[in-house]
């Protein structure tokens, strides 16, 4: 996985950093942190801007995101539940839970997706709702890139800073994007394991 990242950003700089940051938001698993820490890194070492690589990577997230709102919004709302009533277990979800988030969205939407930029996994999969309930693409747009600005330049900024302490901070980075995979994953697969539909838990 890592190679992958350093292969395409070597091959492609800023243009790499934006194809990166809109494939980890279509493909979760592939994590944001070491996407930009790389990149942090890459500015301590003087490959990179530190303002374009955070611009870049912002136009590649808010594109990425904006993909899951189009499904989302094509798909619809009410063609959800027979998915739900069929797959919760593997969505970890039931339409109860569905309908609440609906209702919060309808209410705070662009304050949701606003702050679930700062969340692992979420603000990614939180830009399908927003299409569901046909958010305002013009306020989705923007929230999405205020949010992923802040995230993005603090990710950049901790590996630039990181870079600039440590040498040869790029080897570790291997390792440690298998821990977040690994943990992403484990993650889920618990919650797949100990979730229950409601009407279980009721009865």
């Amino acid at each position: 996985m890592t190679e992958f990242i350093l292969d395409l950003i070597e091959a492609w700089g800023y243009l790499g950093i934006a194809i990166l940051m809109l494939l980890e938001n279509v493909f979760p698993p592939i994590p944001s942190e070491v996407i930009m820490g790389l990149g942090g890194i890459m500015v301590a070492q003087g490959r990179f801007e530190f303002w374009p690589l955070v611009a870049v990577a912002v136009a590649g997230t808010t594109l990425g995101n904006w993909v899951w709102y189009g499904i989302g919004r094509w798909f619809g709302y009410q063609r959800l539940k027979p998915l739900i009533d069929r797959h919760g277990r593997w969505l970890t979800l039931d339409w109860d839970e569905v309908e609440k988030l609906h209702r919060w969205f309808v209410k705070y939407g662009s304050g949701i997706v606003f702050f679930m930029r700062f969340m692992p996994i979420a603000r990614t999969m939180v830009s399908l709702p927003a299409g569901m309930v046909q958010m305002s693409q013009i306020k989705f747009l923007i929230w999405t890139a205020a949010g992923s600005t802040i995230w993005i330049t603090a990710l950049a900024g901790a590996g630039s800073w990181f870079g600039k302490q440590f040498e040869n901070l790029d080897r570790f980075v291997g390792p440690l994007a298998l821990v977040a995979i690994g943990s992403i994953v484990l993650l889920y697969l618990y919650r797949v394991f100990t979730w229950k539909p409601k009407a279980t838990e009721d009865v």
